[in-house]
């Protein structure tokens, strides 16, 4: 017996777009890797060119996940209070703000 759930065609589609996008990404590294990290978590950092300009890379190597962040988003981050990280990481993996929030 295989276990299935819904969504799970448009799941693994997303995924493998993911890592397609990724390793796109990967071929355009500019210099070495940074990492970084402590006893709860560590991450990679690269720097990316993209046809729009460079990019950061930040990839987590425990959980698979990662984000590439143009100038502006990365300046954003310091634009936030302590309180905003503390939600991004008391809800981890999740959203700040859902997708129906988004589109309204």
């Amino acid at each position: 017996m295989t276990l299935s759930w819904e969504g799970e065609e448009a799941d693994a589609r997303a995924a493998q777009r993911a890592a397609e996008e990724r390793a796109g990404l990967l071929e355009h590294t500019t210099g070495e890797p940074i990492s970084i990290g402590n006893e709860f978590a560590e991450v990679r950092v690269l720097r990316v060119e993209t046809r729009n300009g460079s990019r950061l890379l930040i990839e987590s190597p425990r959980s698979g996940q990662w984000v590439a962040l143009c100038p502006l988003e990365l300046e954003a981050l310091t634009w936030q209070n302590t309180a905003t990280f503390s939600a991004m990481v008391g809800n981890p993996f999740g959203p700040l703000v859902r997708e129906d929030e988004e589109q309204s």
